[in-house]
């Protein structure tokens, strides 16, 4: 492992860390969007130790820097007036253009594309050093990949020192986000990632420019990203992040009766709230939240929660990139407080909380997610999730055609509370962005609220995607003698299976209502009291 070197921006140490560039080695640079991790661009085994420190995909590209416009056509095959139109306008600036790469660009920098994507930096410290160097680097942000992207040397030493060869402090970055990547290869303009210069400048220059559709929404499984930053989960610290759209009344109302969780909001917020909180500058100011984003990102695992609620800033301008990066913190897990009502039902298996959300579909048109159901759809054949579970639980849990044999990882992973717990880690993150999808899908049909349908609603923490909870509960004999029947399974396979979750006790204590469904309670009354919390809720708001 090298030994890295901390270097204060200076003539001395520029010409330091260009000397380590040259060699072969990676110095992280201040520019003025966030931190970059530096490799000589034309060196492929330079770039390879970028994605080996990093722990980054192969197949993520990486964006070429240069210091002047002369660098730009010896990297690509043809510059369109359109590049040198946004050149003149942006650069120096935060402004990546994808263009058809030159065989001097290697396979490790392109992520093996025929385009590659060059900007080139304003912050004088990542000019000096390109300079210094004397030739064009390859610079992906300076953290371990998925978290939050680094706006200080600090936040790259604790993310990768004994990793790289050094570190050049040039203070904290101004804009805060990563630059906007812009593709000319095709018949429009089209933005990939949004960043520091808004899609409205851009269309001041170039006129019709379109945006991605993975901008705002997840990139398609067969389809490749073209730039960074365009996979499903990114910039995540390890606190769970997720979105809430809605005012800061409803958001604030919402909030109110969770437990183990944080706020990201907006400035003079925070002190209307009665839990942590981060402020991320004014609510309908981009370029200001964009500036202070990754580091309050990193300040959240400091708060000691499971979850932080993030207000969701508005589109317009930079905004843009900020919703972008929260996305992809979150995982597309989305809560739109103006949208349907959605709660949560559970309960130790047996208890019967399909019965009772069947009574609510039934009785009240409230919509129905089987979560069940939901697992099943994230690992049917060809899921990427299988291979994983087939590394921790045994290859023969899949078939010869490569299906799930559904059975064999159940008997395994209810085997003990650890197996268990590391079947809900590796699936409950899917299952939960599957539901939030479904959630939103079924609000824009026009249902009032939504029921989820959870055994593992706590451990998975789809609970904290509801308005409130209903815990369905029944006596430890009722339960065996019912989950017996309903699996044709014997007693001990079926203890075993409610040993696997929590306790009547922890569920009980957990819920906002309770239901009994055993004599002498009566099941439809008792799922009224859910339906009853509902309107309180929806009848105040």
């Amino acid at each position: 492992m090298p030994e890295t070197i901390l270097w204060n921006f200076t003539p001395e140490n520029t010409e330091k860390a260009g000397a380590v560039l040259r060699q072969g080695g990676l110095v992280a640079i201040p520019t003025e969007t966030v931190y970059g991790l530096a490799a000589n661009a034309f060196d492929g085994e330079a770039a390879s130790r970028i994605y080996a420190a990093k722990g980054r995909p192969s197949d993520n590209p990486l964006i070429v820097h240069i210091a002047s416009l002369d660098q730009l056509p010896a990297l690509v095959t043809e510059v369109p007036e359109a590049a040198y139109r946004l050149a003149e306008r942006f650069w120096p600036g935060p402004l990546s253009i994808i263009l058809p790469r030159s065989d001097k660009i290697p396979d490790q920098v392109s992520g093996g594309l025929d385009t590659v994507a060059i900007r080139m930096p304003a912050h004088p410290a990542a000019a000096a050093v390109i300079r210094a160097a004397g030739v064009p680097l390859a610079a992906p942000s300076a953290n371990l990949s998925g978290s939050p992207s680094p706006t200080t040397a600090q936040h790259v030493a604790r993310d990768l020192w004994g990793r790289i060869d050094g570190i050049l402090d040039g203070g904290a970055c101004e804009v805060g986000v990563e630059s906007t990547v812009l593709t000319l290869v095709g018949d429009v303009p089209r933005v990939l990632r949004p960043g520091g210069v808004s899609v409205e400048q851009l269309r001041e220059v170039l006129g019709n420019v379109e945006v991605d559709q993975a901008v705002l929404h997840r990139l398609e499984p067969d389809r490749t990203a073209a730039s960074p930053g365009m996979k499903y989960k990114h910039y995540s610290p390890r606190t769970r992040v997720i979105i809430v759209k809605g005012g800061f009344a409803a958001f604030q109302k919402f909030v109110g009766n969770k437990k183990d969780c944080a706020a990201l909001c907006f400035d003079c917020e925070g002190e209307q709230l009665d839990i942590p909180f981060i402020e991320v500058g004014r609510e309908h100011d981009g370029a200001a939240q964009a500036h202070l984003l990754f580091d309050a990102l990193r300040r959240v695992d400091e708060l000691g929660v499971s979850t932080v609620y993030a207000r969701c800033p508005d589109t317009q301008g930079v905004g843009l990139a900020v919703v972008n990066r929260l996305l992809r913190a979150a995982a597309f897990t989305v809560v739109d407080l103006d949208g349907a009502a959605v709660i949560g039902l559970t309960g130790p298996t047996g208890a019967g909380k399909s019965t009772v959300a069947e009574l609510l579909q039934k009785k009240h048109a409230f919509a129905w997610i089987d979560a069940d159901q939901t697992a099943r759809g994230v690992t049917e054949t060809g899921s990427p999730l299988l291979p994983v579970l087939a590394g921790q639980f045994g290859e023969d849990i899949l078939d010869e055609s490569g299906a799930l044999l559904r059975s064999r990882l159940a008997e395994r992973a209810f085997s003990s509370p650890e197996k268990t717990a590391l079947l809900n880690r590796l699936t409950h993150p899917a299952v939960t962005a599957k539901i939030s999808d479904e959630i939103a899908r079924l609000s824009a049909a026009g249902s009032k609220a939504v029921v989820v349908d959870a055994a593992a609603l706590f451990e998975s923490g789809i609970d904290k995607l509801c308005s409130f909870t209903a815990v369905v509960s029944a006596s430890e004999p009722v339960r065996l003698k019912r989950v017996m029947a309903r699996d044709g399974i014997d007693e001990e396979s079926a203890g075993l299976r409610m040993k696997a979750q929590l306790s009547a006790a922890e569920y009980e204590k957990r819920a906002d209502v309770i239901v009994r469904n055993e004599p002498p309670f009566d099941l439809a009354a008792e799922t009224e009291e859910i339906y009853k919390r509902y309107k309180e809720l929806t009848e105040n708001e």
